[in-house]
């Protein structure tokens, strides 16, 4: 089960921060900071994009994460997830995002929270990784703006 789900800037500020058990505001705060350090301080063009601190999360929870441009997109997961398929849901979320957005950059997640919010919504639900295929996670997101297009003309034209 993905525990959290991170979007950190190179300043350390969170863009996305998604925790899927209850963890009180200024904990998280806490995990940000600590998540973001543990991060950062790793060169670039190492080839290991996992980190642990049992501190954090406890014994059996992974950091998988991946540096892109100017954000870090990390995950949080236990045991039982593959931390090879993780890394591959991150290239997931990050290439539907780019999809969306035409070369996703920081002030996309800012602006578009809410969409944002809905991709990641597709791919991972209350820790549970629901879609693996971009192209899937794209066809339902195209879909849900056609109904919302439609329903956007259905409404004005009652007016």
């Amino acid at each position: 089960m993905i525990t959290a789900i991170l979007v950190i800037n190179n300043q350390g500020k969170a863009r996305v921060a998604r925790f899927y058990n209850d963890v009180a505001v200024d904990r998280q705060k806490n995990i940000i900071s600590n998540l973001f350090r543990i991060v950062s301080r790793r060169a670039d063009d190492s080839c290991c994009c996992f980190a642990q601190d049992e501190t954090l999360f406890g014994p059996d929870q992974k950091i998988i994460y991946r540096h892109f441009a100017t954000l870090y997109f990390v995950f949080v997961a236990d045991a039982a997830e593959s931390e090879l398929g993780v890394l591959d849901l991150i290239q997931v979320f990050v290439q539907v995002l780019d999809s969306c957005f035409e070369n996703v950059c920081e002030l996309d997640l800012i602006y578009h929270f809410d969409r944002v919010n809905y991709i990641l919504d597709e791919i991972v639900m209350s820790g549970m990784v629901l879609e693996t295929n971009a192209e899937l996670v794209l066809t339902a997101i195209k879909e849900t703006k056609k109904l919302e297009s439609e329903g956007i003309s259905f409404l004005g034209g009652l007016g």
